[in-house]
């Protein structure tokens, strides 16, 4: 995964700036929002769709573990969570939480957090088939077929020659079980196979990938120069 856009969810400002600062010393992580509360939380969820949550235990009205029930455990990023009471632990690990770290917040134990993150994003298999509901139950989906994938409402969409399929999952979680060679995303809604790509289009300022189906997909300003490059290595 060539980015990891991180949420932090916090009702303590200091909390957030502190959580922010150590996350400057990763620059493959983008941090895409800041909340103040469970409602803002799930808000965010859904519309940047994360692939990292810090996510505080204790909040008003709307507490970390009510986050991941109202907005759906299968749709939940990876989670790190935050707090400053120990007894927490068992819930958040059974809520499969990737680490549990306990404010006031160290840089040598943050740093163990992220270099388990990155272990377990480089443990996960490219090119693993997923599954996708159907009538029948499951249908698994080979990413040799994918052409595209694009974030729509609480699911993402695979497009794979004729058919479509819908899967509740996060677009970073998608992006995660495929071969970073052979797919790339062009923009935080969307994920490309590279060899599906016909032509690049600029038009106004916005760069445009013509895929061979005919799909026009933009590509997000700060992804352009890493897009190109991907695809010049996939032609060569």
């Amino acid at each position: 995964m060539s980015e990891i856009r991180a949420l932090i969810v916090d009702d303590e400002p200091l909390a957030r700036h502190g959580i922010r600062q150590l996350l400057a010393a990763y620059p493959d992580v983008t941090v895409v929002g800041e909340c103040r509360d469970g409602r803002e939380a799930v808000r965010a969820l859904a519309t940047e769709r994360p692939d990292l949550v810090f996510l505080d235990v204790e909040m008003p009205g709307l507490d970390g573990l009510d986050v991941i029930g109202v907005y759906g455990a299968e749709r939940m990023p990876l989670i790190v969570f935050i707090t400053a009471h120990q007894e927490y632990a068992v819930r958040a690990f059974e809520a499969q939480a990737l680490d549990y770290l306990v404010k006031p917040l160290s840089e040598a134990r943050f740093r163990t957090t992220m270099t388990r993150l990155h272990q377990r994003l480089s443990s996960r298999p490219p090119g693993a088939r997923i599954a996708v509901p159907s009538a029948d139950g499951q249908i698994l989906v080979d990413p040799g077929d994918i052409d595209w994938i694009e974030a729509e409402d609480d699911h993402a969409v695979i497009h794979a020659g004729a058919g479509l399929y819908r899967v509740r999952q996060a677009l970073g979680a998608l992006e995660g079980r495929l071969d970073g060679r052979r797919f790339a995303r062009v923009h935080r809604s969307a994920i490309v196979r590279l060899d599906r790509v016909r032509e690049i289009r600029t038009c106004g300022g916005e760069t445009l990938l013509v895929l061979r189906d005919g799909s026009e997909l933009p590509v997000s300003r700060r992804r352009v120069t890493r897009v190109k490059a991907l695809l010049e290595e996939t032609r060569s």
